[in-house]
């Protein structure tokens, strides 16, 4: 078994709740870097963005990520965007097995636009217009970053517990869990 399990992708692909499914199956903890981040500014991702910006955002988001790989058997869920930073990409190749999630532009869109309706909870890649084509393009832009993953999984047609045992099923073959 690999130290940690790293999950990466595009937001809205499945990380947090595969992270925490991948976690209760193997009995380990389970790091959401955004959460980390929220509890140690007392503000969500989103106010962040709007607040401090972006760059201010990456730095919270390196610490975060830093601290989640500091100790071993953890599953740890990062941001979309942590991936597109060489030491942070470096560090997570190097603390663990990294699995990037994956789907399609309009299933992404679809599972968060789901909270559209409240303003305090509409992420950064949802405020502006054309939120789908905006998707499309972050994606296109991110593609390489994400293709450093060890592995990757498309979660459109599957449940998130069928995620998680395609996560772990090489491990299983192998008998390491």
């Amino acid at each position: 078994m690999p130290d940690n399990i790293i999950l990466v992708g595009f937001s809205g692909t499945g990380k947090t709740l595969v992270g925490q499914e991948v976690a209760r199956l193997l009995g380990w903890d389970f790091i959401d870097t955004d959460g980390e981040i929220e509890g140690k500014v007392g503000k969500s991702v989103q106010r962040i963005f709007a607040e401090d910006g972006e760059p201010a955002f990456r730095v919270l988001e390196k610490g975060a990520l830093s601290d989640a790989c500091s100790t071993d058997h953890r599953v740890i869920s990062t941001g979309g965007g942590a991936p597109v930073d060489q030491e942070n990409r470096e560090l997570m190749l190097s603390r663990g097995y990294v699995v990037c999630l994956d789907a399609m532009p309009e299933t992404i869109y679809g599972r968060l636009v789901v909270n559209d309706s409240n303003p305090l909870t509409v992420r950064p890649l949802l405020s502006g217009p054309e939120p789908l084509e905006r998707i499309k393009a972050l994606k296109s832009q991110r593609r390489e970053y994400y293709s450093a993953a060890h592995r990757a999984v498309a979660t459109d047609n599957l449940t998130v517990e069928q995620v998680a045992e395609e996560i772990l099923r090489p491990f299983r073959v192998l008998g390491a869990i």
